[in-house]
């Protein structure tokens, strides 16, 4: 029997190895690809784009806010790896009734590292995981943050959303040293373009994800916030929590240069 407690603490029990998973939330399927689980992941959502040859051969799910049930039960999964933010709990409930489904909950390297070495434990690449983890650690330990530097980082455009406390995002803005504006106003705060102009941040971050900015929105925030430096920025560096912080050291370096 092998026990595995998720990060909401749930213990699921399996008489074996999971040997058809789908994954519900793209970084998370990025870290399966990379821990070498080639075959044993038959389902993906649309949205996981990384790897390539998967998001063009794997059979796809559905969204992960709105997950293809059906679809799902065809691919006849002896384990499901969710996200409490990331997918809905409707559905995840729903699933619950047929299937094991192990839910993450990430809002700091340390949840992000424990996801990874339980993930390799349950599905037997433990020494792939202790690796991996041991390579993300030592590149974070190189990162020299910057100083003195204020931020808001945004999530969405009309209305306008940034991220707060108790996020993922939010914990390695300040692994790079920067000060969110609007830390306590919430995990996700919906903001004015009076209180953007008020904050007067020195740093305006666009993400490139959930909601697409593009070099055009630029002007718009460099007219309501004048004295900001308003920058693109990749969403995926920020916000993906399993082997994607192999990457993002390097790009926060790169960015930070620019600061």
């Amino acid at each position: 029997m092998i026990q595995s407690t998720d990060q909401l603490g749930r213990v699921l029990s399996f008489s074996e190895v999971p040997k058809r998973i789908i994954s519900c939330v793209p970084s998370q399927t990025e870290l399966l690809f990379d821990l070498g689980l080639r075959d044993e992941v038959v389902g993906i959502t649309k949205f996981c784009i990384h790897p390539d040859v998967w998001f063009r051969n794997k059979t796809r799910i559905g969204g992960t806010k709105n997950l293809d049930i059906v679809k799902i039960e065809s691919l006849k999964p002896d384990l499901i790896i969710a996200n409490k933010e990331e997918n809905t709990r409707e559905q995840l409930e729903e699933l619950m009734l047929d299937y094991p489904v192990w839910i993450s909950d990430v809002k700091d390297l340390e949840e992000a590292g424990q996801l990874i070495i339980d993930l390799g434990n349950l599905l037997n690449r433990s020494n792939e995981a202790k690796q991996m983890l041991q390579a993300i650690t030592t590149k974070f330990s190189r990162l020299q943050p910057v100083q003195n530097k204020s931020c808001i980082y945004f999530i969405w455009n009309n209305p306008y959303m940034c991220v707060g406390d108790s996020t993922f995002i939010n914990h390695l803005l300040e692994k790079c040293g920067f000060t969110n504006c609007f830390k306590n106003n919430g995990r996700y705060p919906q903001i004015s373009a009076h209180e953007i102009a008020i904050a007067k941040p020195d740093l305006l971050f666009l993400s490139s994800e959930p909601f697409p900015f593009k070099t055009g929105d630029i002007s718009h925030f460099e007219n309501i916030s004048p004295t900001s430096k308003v920058l693109m920025v990749n969403g995926e560096a920020f916000s993906w929590y399993g082997s994607r912080l192999l990457k993002s050291v390097d790009y926060f370096e790169e960015l930070l240069k620019t600061i």
